[in-house]
């Protein structure tokens, strides 16, 4: 009988953080893990298979499962929100996160947030949540490139050092953040550069804010735009958001998919253009048309680095730009900035800012 306790205590040991007695210092930092599926909740036939998986199949609990030691860095919570393959994420959804976001910060209770996600678009919803998520508190974003059931799977280190990062007080007030591969990202900045590679994701102009390495936080860097407790934007209550759309620009681009998109109801476009932003004749002639029926046009750009910067000719036309941001990301701005004006100089001041 002594044996079978000692055995029952040891794994219990090993599961759960230990509880501080009295007087023996404050209690480990709460942090809620948000699971909405993808590759990091896959799996595959065989565990030799990296590429051809379900991505969202594991819930959170057999996904805390599979990470040793995960509660000695912080207490642990878990609920689903979705599980899905991020290529299905949609606007209801992204609201749907970021309020549970921001109640469960509200609470003296939580000190920060991981949500676990899919590759695929986990950039849009680690920005669209830095501009919409109204606390200080950590919010950590995360996913892997291997599913859970591959030999080599990175999502267990990914998982856990997501927590470690959330239940850092470094990572306070430093906006929404993303880790991969042990680098620690801003949401604003980071973007997927491969298609499979495990260290796809990456911040090609002005690099990664830190990193995680054997439970500890290392910082060097931080985005200074606005986000977070700082933003104003206020999505309390709104069921949709305001479409925007993507045209990719090219050598000889037509005025068709401008064209379908004004009369889709398109209320912003987006054109990820050459170079600085540049379009063919029927591209810039249709989107002029386009904004004299008040839809708000901003050129971005198809290169993945530089700024988009102001041009006369497009100026006079009443075109934005994008700056910085890649065209999915200057969608989701355009998105939450028709959610409270329509005026172009205020839109524009808030590319300038975000």
């Amino acid at each position: 009988m002594k044996k079978i306790y000692s055995v029952c205590m040891a794994l219990w040991l090993l599961i759960c953080p230990a509880v501080p007695a009295a007087g023996a210092g404050p209690a480990p930092p709460h942090i809620v893990i948000l699971a909405t599926g993808g590759t990091i909740a896959g799996a595959a036939s065989t565990a030799t298979e990296t590429k051809d998986y379900r991505a969202g199949v594991m819930n959170i609990d057999r996904l805390l499962g599979s990470v040793p030691g995960i509660g000695r860095q912080a207490r642990i919570t878990g609920e689903q929100v979705v599980n899905i393959d991020s290529s299905l994420m949609t606007d209801e959804i992204w609201l749907k996160l970021a309020n549970r976001v921001n109640r469960l910060l509200a609470s003296p209770e939580v000190d920060g947030v991981v949500i676990t996600h899919g590759t695929d678009t986990l950039e849009e919803t680690a920005f669209f949540l830095n501009l919409a998520v109204k606390s200080e508190k950590p919010v950590v974003l995360v996913g892997a490139m291997r599913p859970a059931t591959a030999v080599s799977a990175d999502g267990p280190l990914n998982l856990l050092n997501a927590v470690t990062l959330a239940a850092s007080r470094e990572a306070k007030g430093r906006g929404v953040l993303v880790t991969l591969n042990e680098k620690i990202h801003s949401g604003r900045e980071v973007t997927k550069t491969n298609t499979t590679g495990v260290d796809t994701f990456s911040a090609r102009e002005f690099g990664c804010l830190g990193y995680i390495l054997d439970n500890q936080v290392f910082f060097f860097q931080e985005s200074l735009r606005r986000h977070t407790g700082n933003s104003e934007f206020d999505l309390q209550g709104l069921a949709t958001l305001p479409r925007v759309d993507i045209l990719y620009g090219y050598a000889n681009e037509g005025r068709e998919l401008a064209d379908a998109a004004v009369k889709s109801g398109a209320r912003g476009i987006v054109h990820a253009g050459m170079g600085n932003g540049g379009m063919s004749a029927a591209m810039k002639a249709a989107l002029r048309d386009a904004a004299a029926k008040g839809v708000v046009i901003v050129r971005a750009s198809r290169t993945g680095s530089g700024l988009v910067t102001p041009q006369g000719e497009y100026d006079r036309l009443g075109f934005l730009v994008a700056g910085s941001l890649n065209p999915q990301k200057a969608r989701i701005l355009l998105m939450l900035a028709l959610t409270g004006t329509g005026n172009l100089k205020n839109i524009q001041r808030i590319f300038n800012e975000y």
